[in-house]
């Protein structure tokens, strides 16, 4: 593990009041509007959901701080790690449900570093006395949990939990990834139309955490300020190409023209060039199902689908050595499609284990409790 900086900058963020349209927490439910009304795609503030964003500083890669949301002040903390190109954000309306039902803290990161980060984060929050932590992951941040795990790099670990990620048809999909970023719209002219575009093609099926989440995934065009601003730039451009010694118009300019004259009718485009991170998929999903099925300690593995398992997982959850619970319906953001879901399953999964006590009333819903 790298060494710390062990000091910590707490930047806690002014309280939001509801945003026009947001209405109160649905989590897990379908938005229903009535005859002639039409769905709200407009983008909902993180503190609905969390009780501050702060930022934590250690020494990685990047050489940038790490930031957190959180929710809760008493019970283990639910360490949340996000998939590949979302954020901390996607955690937002699971938070909501999890935190109705057990008594727990959260922590759900924005991750940059690729596993070591997390070690560093638990030591540069809690010093040498963690609380008692369980890490859940969703998609490559699954992997990074397993990893995490196996490295022993955070102590007071209780348990583990993957969404949705399982070793076969993870190394099966990176063949076709590429094929599908590229896809993908690269800009969106809002964030409205970002949201609606998630909803629409199924990236997440549930348009309350659309709303949240997809606010964490996407960003302002960099050297779009103002339409001024924008017009001054493609301007300068043209200019420039008016005085080529050829007299003709060169090809790269055309395309900055081009691209630049896009970002002004499309201004957001997305946080992460998930296609530049491509060196990493091997390693975080090759012998990902031993290295899961090897960790001493409790585990669940939450799926979108039973297909999804591998011979080994398959073997593994025969021998009862991981509990395991399908949640059909869902695409592969299973925790945003079915918040309430995933909620009840790491609650009863927390109860059966004694890690935490239920709040409000809450019964254990699934088989084995």
């Amino acid at each position: 593990m790298s060494a710390l900086e062990k000091s910590m900058h707490l930047g806690r963020l002014p309280s939001r009041p509801p945003l026009p349209g947001s209405g109160g927490s649905q989590s897990g439910a379908k938005m229903r509007m009535g005859p002639g009304r039409k769905r709200d795609f407009s983008p909902v503030s993180w503190s609905q959901y969390f009780e501050s964003m702060e930022d934590v500083e250690v020494e990685n890669e990047t050489g940038k701080d790490i930031s957190f949301a959180k929710c809760g002040s008493e019970g283990p903390v639910l360490l949340l790690l996000h998939g590949g190109g979302h954020s901390a954000l996607s955690w937002a309306v699971f938070t909501a449900a999890i935190i109705s039902r057990v008594q727990c803290r959260i922590v759900a990161l924005d991750l940059r570093g690729h596993g070591e980060d997390v070690g560093n984060v638990v030591e540069a929050m809690y010093g040498d006395l963690p609380p008692p932590i369980m890490l859940i992951g969703h998609s490559m941040g699954g992997a990074i949990a397993v990893h995490t795990t196996s490295s022993n790099l955070v102590p007071s670990l209780l348990g583990l939990c993957m969404i949705d990620v399982v070793e076969g048809t993870a190394m099966d999909a990176l063949n076709s990834m590429q094929n599908f970023l590229r896809g993908r719209p690269k800009t969106f002219k809002s964030l409205e139309n970002a949201i609606e575009w998630s909803v629409k093609s199924g990236q997440i099926r549930n348009l309350e955490s659309a709303r949240v989440s997809m606010v964490g995934q996407v960003k302002q065009c960099e050297g779009i300020t103002s339409p001024e601003g924008s017009k001054s730039i493609v301007e300068g451009i043209i200019e420039e190409e008016e005085e080529d010694e050829e007299g003709s118009e060169s090809v790269n300019k055309r395309k900055k023209e081009d691209d630049m004259e896009t970002k002004k009718d499309h201004p957001y485009t997305w946080r992460i060039e998930l296609a530049k991170t491509e060196k990493y998929w091997d390693g975080w999903f090759r012998g990902l199902s031993n290295l899961f099925l090897s960790c001493p300690i409790p585990k669940l593995l939450l799926l979108a689908g039973v297909d999804r398992l591998d011979k080994d997982l398959t073997i593994g959850q025969m021998q009862g050595k991981f509990q395991m619970q399908v949640l059909p319906q869902c695409g592969h953001a299973v925790h945003e499609d079915a918040p309430d879901k995933v909620a009840e399953a790491v609650a009863t999964f927390l109860i059966r284990h004694r890690f935490a006590e239920p709040i409000g009333g809450f019964q254990c819903v699934f088989p084995g409790c």
